[in-house]
C-alpha cells in the first residue's frame, strides 16, 4: 500500500511536523510506503493516482484551516483526485479537543462528505505534544485501511 501525507504548516519543527513524522514512521513500520508533501492551492494533484491512502492535515490558524489546504480543496483538482481513495483527516490546534472536534475538524470534513474517510483526529492542547496520540491514530488508520 502507498500513502501520502498532504499537509500545510507555516513553520517547521513544531507540533505539526512531529505528528506527521510520527504517523509516517508508524505506518512505515507496517510496510506501508509513505511520502509527505505540502499542499499548494493551485497545484495539480494528478500524482495522487499513485497512492491508495491519502492523509490530509492542517494546523488551525485564526480559527480556520490553513489557507493552502483550504485553497487546494476549493481551487484545485484535489477533491476529484480523492475519489476512490481511503482518506484520513487530522487537524492540530492549541485549544481543547472538544472545540477542535466541533469547530475545526468539520472545516476539513464537510467538503469531503462524499469521500471514503476512514479515520479522523483532532490533536488539541492535551494530546498534540503526546507522541502516543499520533501513534494510536496511525494504528487506527492502518487497521481501517487494511480491511
Amino acid at each position: 500500500m502507498n500513502a501520502i501525507i498532504l499537509f500545510d504548516s507555516h513553520s517547521s519543527g513544531g507540533a505539526t511536523d512531529r505528528i506527521i513524522d510520527t504517523i509516517g514512521q508508524e505506518l512505515a513500520k507496517r510496510d506501508i510506503y509513505v511520502e509527505k508533501g505540502k499542499v499548494l492551492p493551485n497545484a495539480d494533484y494528478s500524482f495522487l493516482d499513485e497512492f491508495d491512502l491519502i492523509l490530509l492535515g492542517s494546523p488551525i490558524y485564526n480559527l480556520r484551516l490553513s489557507e493552502n489546504l483550504a485553497g487546494a480543496i476549493i481551487q484545485s483538482n484535489l477533491l476529484a483526485k480523492l475519489d476512490g481513495k481511503q482518506i484520513a483527516l487530522f487537524v492540530i490546534c492549541g485549544g481543547p479537543e472538544l472545540s477542535a472536534d466541533l469547530l475545526y475538524l468539520p472545516q476539513l470534513q464537510i467538503p469531503l462528505l462524499n469521500k471514503n474517510i476512514i479515520a479522523k483526529k483532532a490533536f488539541g492542547m492535551s494530546c498534540k505534544n503526546d507522541p502516543e496520540s499520533a501513534v494510536s491514530f496511525a494504528e487506527e488508520i492502518y487497521e481501517k485501511a487494511a480491511k
